[in-house]
């Protein structure tokens, strides 16, 4: 007989996916809140232009003489919606059918194991996959618990009818051992995605059931039929179905495709999945040809030839230990399981959390930090591709783009989530935002932490261990996990303000006194004298260029460390976090730098003051030569060894970031021109230095026009903002500076060289050598 399909349970499957695809796009024109005694409207002007009016409105009463109607629907264009509009990836069929398939082979061992007598069928059942190239056709076959007629006509025929949401109902609120997934109804309708039309064999595992065959092309309409004896009957009971594949499908008959989508969305199915693939072996055979003139009593030769045969072969080996208690779950179970589902053979992973969430949420999740960086976060660190944690839902694999699920400065932990209370669309591809999401986003990154911790923690306790080797090293776990990670927590503390404190302990820095290990912040704190207030950083490229900052001479004369920022982002980052344990976190290179001992009486202030009169005219001859270059100059006390040092205004940008500013213009095409006159330097000259001293006698001396004077300024100027991380401007002149006064040195001394003199009998020596002997010396002579 041919059959309607059947929309009763349509609307609200419709209602759900509607509201969870449609995303409204932002409007010029704010929407308007309308009331009225009995309702609430919004009016909401679209992109299109069009109004939409959306109410909550009070019941309405029903007249005595109202009459009510049923919403009616075009079933064609209904499954043609939900055909090619429900689901963004055809190759979620595979993924919908076996999951239908899984939730068959559950019923059926439920059902055989809480029925009465000896008949119950206690075998495991399995799922068998076939593709057949000459039919055109995908066999996906279950044996599980099949369908009678009523059921075929209920669960196919009517859509969005759910038999395995009907079969749990059934159940009740009992602890049956059921883990079943199907819950909307509509996943076997993604079959037409890839076939243009669908026969379904069924037999049920009630007794004295038939086979029946059920066929649709997807329009409106079905047949059903009871099968013939001879027709290819099934092995108890079961479920096939048979796709006749579309034209542009012809992929998914290829086996290796259909391994590698069960691979991505079924690995972890309970059931065994067998697929029918094509194998080929080596066997050793007799060789006729070289046999021929074999001797009599020898042993025949053969030879390997490849033997090519077809069988069923099981696909799904993996066993979801997420879903075990971890207590049950040994060592080297999780590295096996790390290793075989994210492909990752040669990577031991440092830590895992291995957790269930209950209570408002439940949740399973096992999470990992690798031992390595992942390859394809090498090139891009937030590499759109590396999906490292996995959505599951009762063992079938949903997605892994998900980013609401895990912050991105997490991007390397790797793992696995299970869940059946997050807020998926009736594809399974969608996650909605909800308050479910923000609690497992919220112990996802408390977990992660807590791995991170760990590992920090445990090379703390190995510090001081002189047995430990060389690669067990105090810091040797977290100095490679910083080494390959550290560029993430550093993003943490600039993006997530909710756990920029937890990330903060965790940070790793060179300093000056730390030499070729890392410092904390803690240890920073710990080791600080009592008359330090504050926490100082210098930024720079690399601890070599940041260790020459004359800045740092401030700070080291008063026993003060300093913090070594050598990369862009650490100067946002510093910026970011602000203060640590009630202490401010300062930039050194900064002009309004306040030593917090720096305690001056009136004689050394009345001194300092004394000084900056006196070289007065050496800061404005500066000024005036270096205008472009410089904001103005100050007579700073505070250095030791260097003359002069560049520093920034309370609100510039260190040199390190200028360069990235500009590089990142560049990048983008924008304009160089307005950043040259942005972030102008203060010079800072030290009046104790005897080459200010020398420059000060040159510009008293009265001739401020001398080429010398500008030269001697010049390069006092360039080598100090070399050494503060600033680049040289103009290179040939700086070089033509520097072999000027190489060669004032040669010129000086040359006219100082000792002088050789020849003596006669030094003469006749040379003669007599040159003669016969190679030992001629010279007598110098020191006029």
């Amino acid at each position: 007989p041919t059959m309607k399909f059947s929309t009763l349970a349509l609307s609200a499957a419709l209602a759900v996916t509607t509201t969870q695809a449609f995303v409204p796009r932002p409007s010029a024109t704010p929407p308007r809140l309308m009331s009225s005694s009995s309702s609430l409207v919004v009016v909401a002007p679209t992109m299109s232009g069009r109004t939409v009016l959306s109410s909550t409105a009070a019941e309405p009463e029903t007249s005595e003489n109202a009459e009510t109607f049923e919403f009616t629907s075009d079933v064609g264009r209904v499954m043609d919606l939900i055909i090619n509009s429900l689901y963004s990836d055809k190759d979620i069929f595979l993924r919908e059918l076996v999951s239908n398939a899984a939730d068959a082979c559950d019923k059926k061992r439920f059902l055989s194991l809480t029925s009465d007598g000896d008949g119950a069928d206690t075998a495991m059942p399995e799922i068998l996959i076939k593709p057949n190239v000459d039919d055109n056709t995908i066999t996906i076959e279950d044996r599980g618990v099949g369908m009678t007629k009523d059921e075929l006509i209920n669960n196919l025929g009517r859509i969005a009818q759910s038999g395995t949401r009907n079969f749990v109902q059934a159940l009740g609120d009992g602890t049956a051992d059921v883990n079943l997934i199907g819950q909307f109804g509509v996943g076997f309708y993604s079959s037409y995605l890839v076939a243009n039309k669908v026969e379904v064999v069924t037999k049920s595992m009630q007794e004295g059931s038939k086979q029946y065959r059920w066929t649709s092309d997807a329009g409106a309409s079905y047949t059903i039929e009871e099968c013939e004896e001879d027709d290819d009957p099934m092995e108890g009971s079961g479920t096939r179905l048979i796709l006749h594949l579309k034209d542009e499908a012809a992929d998914y008959l290829e086996s290796s495709n259909l391994e590698e989508l069960l691979n991505r969305y079924s690995e972890f199915i309970e059931f065994p999945i067998q697929l029918w693939k094509e194998k080929t072996e080596y066997v050793q055979v007799p060789d006729d040809e070289a046999n021929k003139d074999l001797p009599e009593g020898e042993e025949p030769k053969t030879k390997t030839v490849p033997q090519t045969s077809e069988a069923y072969e099981r696909v799904n080996s993996n066993k979801p230990i997420w879903l075990r208690p971890p207590r049950e779950v040994e060592d080297q179970e999780y590295q096996d399981f790390y290793k075989s589902a994210f492909r990752s053979s040669y990577d031991t992973p440092m830590k895992h959390s291995h957790f269930v969430l209950e209570g408002q949420v439940e949740c399973k999740a096992l999470l990992y930090i690798p031992g390595m960086l992942p390859f394809e976060l090498s090139k891009d660190m937030f590499d759109e591709n590396a999906r490292n944690i996995r959505l599951y839902v009762k063992r079938v694999f949903i997605n892994d783009k998900f980013e609401d699920l895990m912050p991105r400065w997490l991007k390397f932990v790797r793992g696995v989530v299970d869940s059946n209370d997050l807020p998926l669309n009736v594809s399974r591809e969608i996650l909605q935002k909800s308050k479910v999401l923000n609690i497992i986003n919220k112990r996802l990154v408390r977990k992660s932490l807590d791995m991170i911790r760990d590992i920090a923690a445990g090379d703390t306790d190995t510090k001081g261990d002189e047995e430990e080797d060389q690669e067990n090293a105090p810091n040797g776990d977290y100095v490679m996990f910083w080494n390959n990670f550290g560029k993430y927590l550093k993003v943490g503390v600039i993006e997530d303000d909710a756990n920029r404190k937890e990330i903060a302990p965790l940070l790793r820095f060179f300093s000056s006194k730390s030499g070729e290990e890392y410092t904390s912040l803690d240890e920073y704190v710990d080791n600080m004298p009592e008359n330090q207030k504050s926490i100082y950083y210098l930024t720079g490229d690399g601890r070599e260029n940041v260790a020459m900052n004359p800045v740092i001479e401030k700070l080291k004369s008063r026993g003060f460390e300093v913090l070594f920022a050598t990369e862009p982002i650490d100067e946002i980052m510093m910026e970011s976090l602000r203060s640590y344990k009630e202490l401010d976190i300062v930039d050194a290179a900064k002009s309004n730098l306040k030593l917090d001992n720096e305690d001056e009486d009136e004689e050394k202030k009345k001194k300092s003051e004394e000084m900056r009169e006196q070289y007065k005219d050496v800061a404005e001859y500066l000024e005036a030569l270096l205008k472009d270059k410089i904001e103005k100059v100050v007579v700073s006390s505070d250095l030791v060894d260097s003359p002069a040092v560049l520093v920034q205004g309370a609100y510039g940008m260190s040199p390190t970031m200028q360069r990235y500013m500009r590089a990142q213009t560049v990048s983008a095409g924008g304009d160089m021109s307005g950043m040259s006159g942005m972030n102008k330097a203060i010079l800072e000259i030290n009046p104790n230095h005897v080459i200010v001293q020398d420059l000060d006698r040159m510009v008293s001396s009265g001739d401020k026009e001398s080429q010398e004077l500008e030269s001697f300024a010049l390069l006092m100027y360039d080598v100090a903002a070399m050494t503060s991380g600033y680049e040289v401007g103009d290179l040939r002149s700086f070089a033509q500076r520097v072999m000027g006064l190489m060669d004032e040195k040669a010129v000086a001394a040359g006219s100082s060289a000792p002088t050789t003199v020849e003596t006669p009998a030094a003469s006749s020596e040379s003669k007599t050598d040159e003669e016969g002997s190679d030992d001629a010396k010279e007598v110098e002579v020191i006029q």
